[in-house]
């Protein structure tokens, strides 16, 4: 461990020390109704702006109850599942052309769509020499923090980076949109060349591929790649697009967005949120839980195996002991997550091209014997259901992407949706987002260094400190 992170004894307990005093009673949150995670025990999210940009869809109203409901997503009102099977099945990548639809908020006519790929693919390129004096001369370990630092570092590239006209953030969003996979795959080749030691490739983009199309072809050494293969990575990215402005990320951008702050700090704030293994991090989580399951399961038929295994994790005795099955259950979603439904009937086309198909049905298996154990062993408020990250990560590593850049792959995708939603803060917000904290400290005297009693329980020397009043302490 070098020394700049060196943890020592002192820290410690001084890490300890925080532990006691930060901790807040759990009853107060209950007292003052105060909704952890901004969401109550049904799933429903405290209401904290309006958006047109997408809709998300779980229960829905029946002879007067609400009924939970397969879940529903939509693009500017367009279900996502006529919006991938309508390109699909006329044989168009549709990255660029649900952009379209996000950011100006309708579908594009075909001379619209043709101009829009046009511009995009004139953006798909980094500021001269940033690939050398940037990303190659500072390698990191983490793609997420290499993406922040390029997306930080193209602010000193802007000449207008500050400017937050409608027009000019388009413009930047646009330019973000069409760099973030350069900043990502040159990222981690500089990391797979400078710290592990392998060959180093950098190849340029072709303006008139699509974006899937160009991934795979900057990553592989041979810039080779199916047509399949390039359809499903679109399928991905378009379902990875959006999901409203009340996820993590989306909303940390609203929030900083309200601010007034520029382009490239919000997308970084957004960055940092998605990074979280709560988040888009959720991927790596689940490919890593099941490199470790097979350590156990080797039959990937025998459910009895499945079964203790998925129980174990429950129990905090596999994987990463924290008691979650990853890649099962939504904030939003309870019986079923929509992006999945969709993603799994194109991921079963590739699997079986990929000769995968094996592993594909054991990735099935798990999720239904996880949702049937979840809930005969927890005490659930609604249903739970496999997310679009249970399955993700198994494409990706079908793709030959590295484990690095699974979260990173997330951000090529929503980028998009948090360049709409920056756009749309910025036409209706006109305040700064702040919601209210309730303090529960209670009030205390000063204390002089000189009265200040030192005792060994950290309470006790707090309660000297309060019966010391002003007029006894000078």
């Amino acid at each position: 461990m070098n020394e700049y992170s060196m943890m020592t004894p002192e820290l410690e307990e001084l890490a300890n020390k925080c532990m006691m005093h930060g901790q807040i009673p759990s009853g107060l949150y209950e007292q003052y109704h105060v909704l952890r995670g901004l969401r109550d025990v049904n799933g429903k999210g405290v209401l904290a702006g309006l958006t047109d940009i997408s809709t998300i869809t779980s229960k829905r109203e029946i002879d007067g109850k609400i009924v939970p409901i397969d879940g529903e997503l939509r693009y500017r009102g367009y279900d996502i599942n006529d919006l991938v099977t309508g390109f699909y099945r006329e044989e168009r990548f549709g990255y660029e052309e649900v952009a379209f639809l996000l950011i100006f908020g309708r579908l594009p006519r075909r001379e619209e769509l043709k101009a829009f790929r046009a511009t995009l693919g004139s953006y798909r390129t980094l500021p001269t020499n940033f690939v050398r004096d940037v990303i190659m001369k500072a390698p990191g370990n983490d793609m997420m923090n290499t993406l922040q630092r390029g997306v930080l570092t193209l602010y000193g590239y802007d000449d207008m980076a500050d400017d937050i006209s409608v027009a000019n953030v388009l413009r930047q969003s646009l330019q973000l949109i069409s760099t973030m996979p350069l900043l990502a795959v040159y990222g981690y080749q500089a990391y797979r060349h400078y710290i592990e030691g392998k060959s180093l490739y950098i190849h340029s983009p072709r303006p008139e591929l699509s974006t899937a199309e160009n991934i795979l072809r900057i990553l592989r050494p041979d810039k080779q790649y199916t047509k399949l293969e390039a359809r499903v990575l679109d399928v991905a990215l378009v379902l990875h697009m959006e999901h409203g402005g009340g996820n993590n990320s989306t909303f940390t951008n609203h929030v900083v967005t309200s601010s007034g702050t520029d382009t490239y700090s919000a997308v970084a704030a957004s960055l940092s949120s998605l990074k979280g293994p709560k988040h888009g991090g959720a991927n790596i989580k689940v490919v890593r839980m099941f490199d470790d399951m097979k350590k156990e399961v080797t039959d990937w038929k025998d459910e009895d195996a499945i079964q203790n295994y998925l129980l174990k994790l429950l129990n905090r005795e596999a994987f990463d002991r924290s008691g979650l099955i990853y890649g099962l259950g939504h904030a939003v979603y309870s019986i079923s997550d929509p992006r999945a439904r969709i993603f799994k009937r194109y991921l079963s086309r590739l699997a079986k091209e990929e000769g995968h198909r094996e592993e594909y049905e054991f990735y099935q298996r798990v999720e239904r014997l996880a949702v049937k154990t979840i809930q005969k062993k927890r005490r659930i408020y609604k249903g739970v259901s496999a997310n679009i990250d249970f399955y993700s990560g198994f494409l990706y590593r079908m793709l030959g992407l590295p484990d690095q850049l699974f979260t990173p792959m997330f951000a090529v995708a929503r980028m998009v949706g948090w360049s709409a939603h920056r756009i749309e803060e910025l036409i209706n917000g006109d305040k700064i987002i702040r919601p209210a904290y309730e303090s529960v400290s209670m009030e205390k005297a000063y204390v002089p260094m000189s009265k200040r009693k030192l005792t060994a329980d950290a309470d006790a020397d707090e309660l000297v400190a309060d019966k010391v009043g002003p007029d006894k302490a000078d």
